[in-house]
């Protein structure tokens, strides 16, 4: 309902809305951003975040949270403007404004086709006999990771039935946090162990954050954000060496990572000529300096934070 509250402010002021018709992750919202070339972005989530919470995730044109002087600007109109306008309250709005279009196949398949870029080694994927599990805490990771796994040539994961649709209660786990380890991955690892699964995947309820458990030795191993940062910033630079053109410059390559997070890929970049900068905490410092790099034609090729936070 806020979801559709929001739309509805915009479109009794006559301002065009795309609007998805149903839940998707929150990294359609920033990606859907650029791609129809909007001046805003809204994306209304508690994350990974007890169920009496809720989130209003703003973003600019350049597909990153909004920052100064933008965040302050907001809170000034907010502050100024004390009761609702005409319309607000007109959810109808959605369903019958000429103004409302519904991205979500344009932006799924555009999505999919671009993380098709970054697969190089599709072939060897679709002869794997490697098994997933994958839990998405009752949110809205299912279908998408799915559709990600065949993207890549994957077999699509085994969901964990209990946990793979929506449900605003979170009511298998105390905290739907992937980050929290093996305490909130129990039925992960029960259904992998039974179906010798040898990975899980765990996304949490927006499907923005990523947790990863690999089964070694008979016991299993849960990454860090930083363990697994490292493990992707190496894989995308040699993937990177091992398919760049000959005229290729490793200086204009980029890996990023925030102040709190793991130096690993600064020893990397240290050794192979490419460049590691930080930001500030929150993907939305790591954001704001992508799009300035790639505006400047810099390739970046990773960025995380230690809170499983990647792009």
């Amino acid at each position: 309902r806020l979801a559709k509250l929001t739309a509805a402010v915009l479109l009794a002021k006559d301002v065009p809305v795309y609007f998805f018709s149903t839940y998707v992750p929150t990294p359609f919202v920033p990606y859907a951003v650029q791609q129809l070339k909007a001046v805003a972005g809204v994306m209304i989530t508690a994350s990974h975040n007890r169920k009496e919470d809720n989130g209003y995730k703003v973003y600019w044109e350049n597909g990153a949270q909004i920052t100064s002087p933008h965040d302050k600007e907001i809170i000034k109109c907010i502050e100024e403007c004390v009761e609702p306008w005409n319309g607000s309250w007109n959810e109808n709005l959605v369903d019958t404004s000429p103004l409302r279009q519904d991205p979500l196949k344009k932006i799924c398949d555009c999505y999919m086709e671009d993380l098709k870029k970054i697969c190089y080694h599709r072939e060897l994927n679709m002869q794997t006999n490697l098994k997933f599990v994958h839990t998405s805490f009752h949110g809205v990771g299912h279908d998408y990771v799915q559709l990600a796994f065949k993207a890549f040539g994957f077999q699509p994961p085994i969901p964990v039935p209990e946990q793979k649709d929506p449900d605003p209660d979170f009511s298998t786990v105390k905290c739907p946090n992937p980050e929290e380890g093996e305490s909130v991955l129990e039925l992960s690892l029960r259904l992998a162990e039974k179906e010798n699964a040898r990975v899980v995947v765990a996304t949490d309820p927006d499907a923005d954050r990523l947790a990863v458990a690999e089964q070694q030795n008979g016991c299993w191993k849960v990454f860090t954000g930083n363990e697994l940062a490292a493990l992707f910033g190496w894989w995308m630079f040699s993937c990177w060496k091992e398919n760049c053109s000959e005229d290729a410059d490793v200086k204009n390559v980029y890996m990023l990572a925030t102040t709190v997070s793991s130096k690993i890929l600064r020893a990397i970049a240290l050794k192979e000529g490419f460049h590691f900068e930080e930001t500030l905490p929150g993907f939305k410092w790591i954001g704001s300096r992508v799009k300035d790099l790639l505006d400047n034609g810099k390739e970046v090729l990773f960025a995380f934070e230690e809170s499983i936070g990647m792009c």
